[in-house]
């Protein structure tokens, strides 16, 4: 592999981390239940991307003015 094509997966990897780590944080954050978030959380951390997607598209309650 050349060394171009595996920083980008790295740098890819470690966005998907930090990501994660922000929607771990905004799923603590949220005004669940404690059961609720514990579900969230350890389904975002077993499914990095998809549970990331799906939180950021199905759990984050947004506000409306």
């Amino acid at each position: 592999m050349s060394d171009s094509l595996t920083y980008s997966m790295i740098a890819a990897a470690a966005a998907v981390i930090v990501l994660d780590l922000l929607a771990i944080v905004s799923v603590f954050k949220s005004e669940r239940s404690v059961g609720s978030k514990a579900l969230w959380a350890i389904g975002i951390s077993l499914f990095p991307v998809l549970g990331l997607v799906f939180w950021f598209l199905v759990g984050v309650r947004r506000t409306r003015r």
